[in-house]
């Protein structure tokens, strides 16, 4: 009977250890934390300072407006944040990276890209994204 007593007094805070395991990485798993379908992505690192930057930041904040839902745009600071330029392997600012909405990396482009190119570009890799409605319309 002891046996029988030690071995479970050793499965039970193993079992729950395991739970809060399991519990913990779904935490952590973007597709199971929130029920947001997860989206194609595009990630333009830059700096608020660095000209070519500026005038990429009214296209991102377009793009993110117009195409709400289908694509997530994200903009990083890589003069504020260092270690974002290392963690994408930047050499240039900008830098815009296109990812599918598995997270794997698609494409590239290192400058200013323009917002007509950029939405041509998301069609070359086989992003049908919806054009936004006219003004006034639903």
């Amino acid at each position: 009977m002891k046996p029988i007593r030690a071995l479970r007094s050793l499965l039970i805070p193993l079992a729950c250890l395991l739970a809060l395991a399991a519990g913990l990485r779904a935490a952590d798993n973007p597709a199971t934390a929130d029920s947001k379908p997860a989206l194609p992505r595009l990630v333009d690192l830059g700096a608020d300072k660095c000209i070519p930057c500026k005038m990429m930041a009214p296209i991102l904040g377009e793009l993110e407006k117009d195409y709400a839902g289908q694509l997530e745009v994200v903009f990083l600071d890589v003069w504020k944040k260092r270690e974002e330029g290392s963690r994408y392997n930047i050499r240039v600012i900008p830098t815009q990276i296109f990812f599918d909405a598995g997270g794997k990396e698609l494409f590239r482009h290192e400058g200013f890209y323009a917002k007509k190119d950029i939405l041509a570009k998301w069609a070359e890799l086989g992003v049908a994204l919806r054009a936004p409605a006219a003004p006034g319309q639903p």
